[in-house]
């Protein structure tokens, strides 16, 4: 079933059917003011940290009426019946209820029409801003006038921290209290030790409040939920709030006559009395709105215009140009921190999902992706392992380790992971290729735990150091806490063959430096481990497939001849990622990860599924979920990258049509997550549920999948001195083309493939002259250049 579609030209999807099978969001705001937003307008808003900085409360985990959210409910005060300017919470029969949604790059729309009445509310954050903006615009498009109550209301937390807002009541309950404002309310939050006092506001510009309830247990009465509260049945009663649960609801009472529209501008934020003022007087400026929502589109539509493609298939083209890359800006942004799924627990950035997050915009925004990966650099410890979470108030120089108490009771980690420091190196290759910085190797960086500065080429270097003191038995990478499948314990010093072929790969990537800066006996040294750890890695050689490594205890994990998790994903991926398997291998792996993982979905983590978990207190999933045999979705970039090394366009194709959301649009009810941007895990084949996906947004999925798309398929591969275009695609792709900026110039490229090639480049011609070899250097390029890719 369809619920709604892509508008490419606004760089939107369109929810016409507002009983979406899920709550499917979108993100507003940046690092100082985030929100997240549904099509039915629940969600929440937090100040810096979804977990230490909430504004408002969600109710997670429920039905999706049965939460609070961004409301503005409708009153007919002749009739009194009343609904809500989205279709939830009160949900009104939708052969008479008229929705719409359209969620933008920062903003949202949502529309409705009942009974003659229209709204239509844009919720956003303006640039810069500590604030959201909702504007409702409210119209009479009967025939008569209409007399009417027009009410925005919003739930208060009683604590910035989500927990205990949620749990330690004994003692939230009584910290709050509300008053009004004259044109907002306003909640106090008391100090507490450690804390620093919060005020909390909601307010309306252009137009009057004529009445108000600061108390949500008044607003919506006993045994009464969003969708029947009794504040807008009887109308508000100018309650506050004293102990117990804080709200803001505005009432505003008006008549409008046929035709015509009035405006209301609600506010929303955590700022003290006068300055809650002060921002609500400036939106009593009626141009300052449209100004603003200018701005931020602007911005956005900018960023994503860095590469616009154009090829037969417009999922591809929806996903790479807009939702699959505001996907990656937002997981960029706020990592794994908050989601209507993440709680907002995870008061920082999760080393490895940031590091792999920043390679999602290097082709859109390489700057931004050099602050960020300065950033995580300087989470880096002086022995070369990252800290597994990096504080949102990180401090480098200052920092404990996981070799500290207080940093494992702080963050809950205990140890270092394996795989951390090591996703280091695709992304700071990735970053010089876009942009051509090679000086950025030179660049001094602290590090985390002491005051100790050193070069990224240095901090490199001492990653390797790190991976390479910590091996197993069989001389394998040890996997320490974790690799990347975190639940699969190997124990400390069991082994890891995903991490040896990352780390073959990282030698590689570093040693293409070293040379630049003929390092030699580096460049020795390089090639020593790649040497060592690709004879290490032959014992895990197993007929048609790499194992996955070792328990501590010297049992294998992933052999062909194993009852369960015979067969893994990742091993076989990175193999060929990492250069490390020669092409008959290569060949051989990829025919049995079609074989044996491969469904219409994806590519099974692994299989056969543990049937009860995995061994040595591992996953604790049902079959076909998770890292128990589902279809985790990071891995399937992964899976695509390497199709592509082959030269195996269908094959790449197919994977990235069974990982596409927007490629069940019109199957959404299967899917259930938004069919705009990625989730965690697709549930496999033991499932009955096959193909439902779960936890949306804020995955790894968004910049593998893209990296593969645009380096995989579109062959967009930019290199210290210029770039190369070296597509692997689907057969019957016979023309397409794109548009990238490439260091300050504008490249307008056709492919032109009319054998049907799935790989392989004939000629090159760059501004109406043929080029010896694929690499494009860049002192051929003009401001404006047109390049004709010819493919076999």
């Amino acid at each position: 079933m369809r619920y709604g579609h892509f508008d490419p030209q606004n760089k939107e999807y369109v929810i016409t059917k507002p009983d979406t099978p899920a709550p499917w969001a979108n993100y507003l705001g940046s690092p100082e003011y985030g929100a997240i937003i549904s099509n039915n307008a629940t969600g929440y808003s937090f100040a810096k940290s979804g977990a230490k900085g909430r504004i408002i409360r969600h109710r997670f985990n429920s039905i999706s009426n049965d939460a609070p959210g961004r409301y503005v409910y409708i009153k007919d005060n002749e009739t009194g019946e009343y609904w809500s300017g989205s279709w939830a919470p009160v949900c009104k029969p939708l052969d008479a209820y008229k929705s719409e949604c359209r969620h933008g790059t920062g903003y949202t729309v949502i529309s409705s029409e009942y009974k003659g009445i229209e709204t239509e509310t844009t919720y956003f954050v303006p640039l810069g801003a500590e604030h959201e903006v909702w504007h409702c615009k409210v119209t009479n498009n009967s025939e008569k006038p209409r007399n009417i109550s027009v009410i925005g209301y919003c739930e208060f937390v009683n604590h910035n921290s989500a927990l205990d807002d949620q749990i330690d009541l004994q003692c939230t309950l009584f910290l709050t209290r509300t008053k009004f404002m004259g044109n907002f309310m306003h909640q106090m939050h008391n100090y507490i030790t450690g804390d620093e006092p919060k005020e909390r506001f909601f307010g309306l510009a252009q137009a009057k409040i004529d009445s108000y309830c600061g108390s949500r247990d008044d607003f919506l009465g006993s045994y009464r939920g969003y969708g029947n509260p009794l504040g807008v049945e009887k109308g508000l009663g100018n309650q506050l709030n004293y102990c117990l649960n804080s709200c803001g609801a505005l009432q505003s009472d008006i008549v409008l006559q046929p035709g015509e529209s009035k405006v209301f501008t609600y506010l929303l934020g955590q700022h003290p009395e006068k300055e809650a003022a002060q921002i609500i007087a400036r939106y009593e400026d009626s141009s300052l709105v449209e100004k603003q929502l200018n701005e931020l589109k602007t911005l956005w539509h900018s960023r994503l215009s860095a590469l616009e493609v154009k090829t037969p298939d417009e999922d591809f083209n929806n996903m790479v140009n807009v939702w699959n890359a505001y996907n990656c800006f937002m997981t960029f942004i706020w990592s794994r921190a908050a989601s209507l799924i993440y709680c907002g627990l995870r008061n920082g950035y999760g080393y490895r999902d940031t590091v792999q997050d920043i390679q999602g915009i290097i082709h859109l925004a390489p700057e931004m992706a050099k602050e960020q990966i300065k950033f995580m650099l300087s989470a880096q410890t002086v022995k070369g392992a990252g800290l597994p979470l990096v504080k949102y108030t990180h401090t480098a120089g200052h920092e404990n380790t996981p070799d500290d108490a207080e940093y494992v009771k702080e963050t809950g980690h205990p140890s270092y992971r394996a795989d951390d420091a090591l996703w280091l190196f695709p992304t700071v290759y990735k970053y010089i290729s876009e942009s051509g910085d090679i000086a950025f190797l030179d660049e001094e960086i602290l590090f985390a735990d002491k005051n100790e500065t050193a070069t990224v080429y240095e901090h490199l270097k001492r990653a390797i150091k790190f991976t390479v003191s910590e091996t197993g038995a069989h001389g394998l990478p040890a996997n320490l806490l974790t690799d990347w499948n975190d639940a699969l314990p190997l124990g400390r010093k069991g082994e890891s063959t995903f991490v040896a072929f990352q780390l073959i790969y990282a030698a590689k990537l570093l040693r293409k430096y070293a040379e630049e800066k003929n390092d030699t006996d580096y460049i020795k040294y390089l090639d020593e481990i790649c040497e060592n750890t690709s004879k290490c890695l032959e014992v895990c050689w197993d007929e048609d497939r790499w194992i996955r490594g070792y328990y501590e205890n010297g049992e294998s994990i992933g052999k062909r001849a194993d009852k369960e998790a015979s067969m893994w994903l990742n091993p076989q991926s990175w193999s060929v990622i990492s250069g490390c398997t020669d092409k008959k291998r290569a060949e051989t792996v990829m025919e049995s990860v079609e074989r044996e993982l491969a469904t219409p979905y994806g590519a099974l983590l692994m299989a056969p599924a543990y049937e009860g978990k995995y061994k040595n207190g591992g996953s604790w999933a049902n079959k076909s979920s998770k890292e128990n045999g589902g279809i985790f979705s990071q891995p399937q970039g992964w899976l695509i990258l390497a199709e592509t090394m082959l030269g195996h366009g269908n094959r790449a194709y197919k994977y990235w049509r069974a990982a596409c959301p927007a490629a069940y649009n019109d199957r959404a009810e299967l899917r259930t997550l938004e069919p705009y941007v990625h989730g965690q895990f697709i549930e496999g084949k033991d499932s009955p549920f096959a193909g439902r996906a779960h936890v949306h947004w804020l995955t790894g999925t968004a910049s593998t999948v893209m990296v593969a798309s645009v380096e995989g398929i579109l062959g967009i591969k930019p290199e210290s001195h210029g770039i190369v275009i070296d597509p692997c695609v689907p057969s019957d792709w016979k023309e397409f083309s794109f548009k990238k900026l490439f260091r300050g110039k504008q490249l307008n490229i056709t492919v032109k493939n009319p054998n049907g090639s799935e790989y392989g480049v004939k000629t090159v011609a760059v501004n109406g002259e043929k080029i010896d070899g694929i690499l494009i250097t860049e002192d051929i390029l003009k401001d404006t250049n047109n390049i004709i890719i010819e493919m076999n």
